[in-house]
């Protein structure tokens, strides 16, 4: 079950659970998330990768998120363009509370635009 958010429901997500361990998020690229260089702002980048990360950790309830951000890092490796990007997250090792992270975002070319780590607190037991 993935969250519900109004927020990423305007990004256009489009989610897919390969396995327990990871999901990928789809987002069609709209002009108003290009910025003044002609690229996606990297604030949407960002937001791709902590949405697709968070929901890693299964809602409990319909839409409501069960873990929070408590350490994010976005490496940004080339321009992001094209038509659509994808976040691809995993979980690397997971504990009692907190879930560390890892996702890497494609541009509809299958080039990688951007990485980023996470560490999430997860707000109830597993």
């Amino acid at each position: 079950m993935f969250i519900k958010q109004p927020f990423d429901e305007f990004l256009g997500f489009q989610y897919k659970k390969i396995d327990e361990h990871n999901v990928h998020i789809r987002m069609p690229i709209k002009d108003l998330y290009i910025n003044s260089a002609g690229v996606v702002h990297g604030g949407i980048i960002s937001s791709l990768a902590d949405v697709a990360m968070v929901n890693l950790v299964p809602a409990k309830e319909i839409g409501v998120q069960q873990a929070l951000t408590v350490d994010l890092n976005v490496s940004f490796l080339r321009p992001a363009t094209g038509s659509y990007l994808v976040a691809q997250a995993r979980i690397e090792k997971q504990g009692r509370t907190l879930v560390h992270t890892e996702c890497s975002i494609y541009d509809d070319k299958e080039l990688l635009v951007a990485r980023s780590k996470a560490i999430l607190f997860r707000s109830t037991s597993p």
